[in-house]
């Protein structure tokens, strides 16, 4: 690329000069970054071991686990690195990379959710059916075109976010490389990647929120004709999770990319970038095992093996 000749280093402005705050900021990113990893990967164990939980919702909790922790591992890990050693340089091949990997991984999880609600709404709308129409073949299709999508949707945002210019400054004011702040600092008119970006968020949230919203418009419908409180119960048990961390994930996105220009300042975008990479990770586990009782069952019988092995 002719940017590399331009620029070929980044660099990231973290939070904070002090010693002391750095070493603090390390502390608290690897706790979160911990309790993601283990929180996902133990739905994703619980779910392998136990062969009860061998169906499509748990499939698609899986995958979603899967983009969580790559989501987090592509920002958190080289953020504390640079904490612990104060180089906050980022080659401009790494910086393209972190690009790449946080556009692929956010839109991963915004297509799984919205295929895990079409799973929902088939299994509450037509119980009957779902075993036929939510078969491995369609369920493995569903994961791999979400994949595939967000892949290509990303490849377009990288490909025109790194055509730009960069000749001037090399300082971004986040911890990780982010495309509304490599935006401010090109040295090109940005005005059509701004439209661009506007263009993708609204038709991509409105298309997926649209489908979720419709899919659980028609799922409270068929719920509320259940005649026995057990089964509403039931029913509404296995959609509270996906709705909460739907809206968790969408309110921290849309707070990032599409509040006004008036609530933007320095403390507010990092304030708003550690909610939108670093809370769904963390969370997302969190809320299924305590809304799940499949899920509390199976990560309760690993956490006794392992107690059990440990003695």
């Amino acid at each position: 690329m002719d940017n590399q000749s331009m620029v070929t280093e980044i660099l990231l402005m973290g939070f904070s000069n002090d010693h002391d705050d750095q070493i603090l900021y390390f502390v608290m990113f690897l706790c979160f970054y911990l309790i993601a990893l283990v929180g996902n990967f133990l739905i994703i164990t619980a779910v392998a071991m136990n062969h009860q939980l061998h169906t499509p919702m748990y499939f698609f909790l899986v995958n979603l686990s899967l983009t969580d922790i790559g989501y987090i591992t592509t920002t958190i890990p080289k953020s504390m690195v640079a904490s612990l050693t104060d180089n906050r340089l980022i080659s401009f091949a790494g910086c393209v990379a972190q690009v790449f990997l946080m556009m692929s991984f956010a839109g991963s999880d915004l297509a799984l959710l919205t295929v895990m609600a079409y799973d929902r709404y088939v299994a509450i709308c037509h119980p009957l059916q779902y075993r036929l129409i939510m078969n491995w073949d369609a369920c493995t299709q569903m994961a791999a075109a979400s994949w595939i999508s967000t892949l290509i949707h990303a490849s377009i945002q990288t490909s025109v976010t790194f055509r730009l210019d960069f000749c001037g400054s090399n300082i971004i004011g986040q911890y990780f490389c982010d495309i509304p702040q490599l935006m401010k600092i090109s040295c090109t008119d940005t005005k059509v990647n701004q439209i661009l970006i506007f263009v993708f968020a609204i038709t991509m949230d409105s298309f997926c929120g649209g489908f979720i919203f419709v899919s659980y418009g028609y799922i409270f419908s068929a719920v509320l004709r259940i005649p026995s409180v057990q089964g509403k119960y039931k029913a509404f048990s296995t959609c509270t999770p996906h709705l909460i961390v739907f809206f968790l994930f969408i309110t921290t996105d849309a707070f990032t990319y599409m509040r006004p220009k008036t609530l933007s300042s320095p403390t507010a975008d990092l304030i708003s970038t550690v909610l939108y990479t670093v809370l769904p990770p963390v969370i997302n586990p969190i809320i299924y095992s305590f809304r799940n009782k499949d899920i509390q069952e199976a990560v309760w019988k690993i956490l006794k093996k392992i107690k059990y092995l440990l003695r």
